[in-house]
């Protein structure tokens, strides 16, 4: 564990992209000394969480020196600027930083809200909400085009905000009836280019195992 000088601890649920976000921040900076502690959010959040972020009751908190940061992105960001020598996650034009978080904002609003309905409902919301899905995710691989990354050569900001998605993918595909490879293979490519960085491959977890958690959680709500 760190000093206490610079203690680190993150809140974390295994299975959030959203706490996943700030594992392969963390790991792009090269900062592996610091407390990852499992919160249960499925049943029963810790009295610790509650204090740490009492408004929104959610992970990732990233809490460092005894003071919180709550919010996936705001976390990110919180890291790119304190640990700045190495790594940057964002862009220090003005222009291509708003940019990024345009589309890292995009992910949240359009990406995010869809694929929850996804898996969370059934009949014409779960229709509507996989056309949703897709229609974003088209738009996603738009915006990545011909680059390896969406910042272009250099894995960022966007990149950390979409990849942790990727392993809900077989999740979305069994609840949708649906195959994302065949309507996003930029797509599909770009993210099996990122799971070769090895930030990427030890914080975004195998996707059968999500699967298996959210059919379970499914099936134990009655959702069919």
């Amino acid at each position: 564990m760190a000093s206490k000088e610079n203690e680190l601890i993150l809140l974390d649920f295994w299975a959030s992209m959203f706490a996943m976000r700030v594992k392969i921040a963390l790991a792009e900076k090269g900062i592996t000394d610091y407390e990852c502690r499992e919160e249960d959010i499925v049943v029963s959040k810790s009295p610790f969480l509650l204090q740490m972020n009492p408004v929104h009751k959610k992970v990732p908190v990233l809490i460092h020196n005894g003071k919180p940061i709550c919010e996936s992105l705001i976390i990110v960001e919180y890291i790119d600027e304190v640990w700045n020598q190495t790594s940057p996650l964002l862009p220090t034009d003005p222009y291509l930083k708003s940019h990024a978080k345009f589309w890292a904002d995009f992910v949240d609003k359009k990406v995010f809200p869809p694929s929850r309905v996804l898996w969370t409902s059934t009949g014409e919301s779960k229709e509507n909400a996989k056309t949703e899905l897709m229609e974003s995710l088209k738009i996603m691989e738009d915006e990545l085009g011909n680059k390896s990354y969406f910042g272009g050569d250099t894995f960022g900001f966007v990149d950390i905000a979409l990849i942790p998605f990727y392993s809900w993918f077989k999740v979305y595909e069994v609840c949708g009836n649906m195959r994302i490879q065949d309507e996003c293979p930029q797509i599909i490519s770009w993210a099996k280019r990122c799971e070769k960085r090895e930030g990427v491959k030890k914080c975004v977890p195998d996707m059968d195992n999500v699967a298996n958690l959210i059919l379970d959680i499914r099936t134990k709500h009655g959702i069919h």
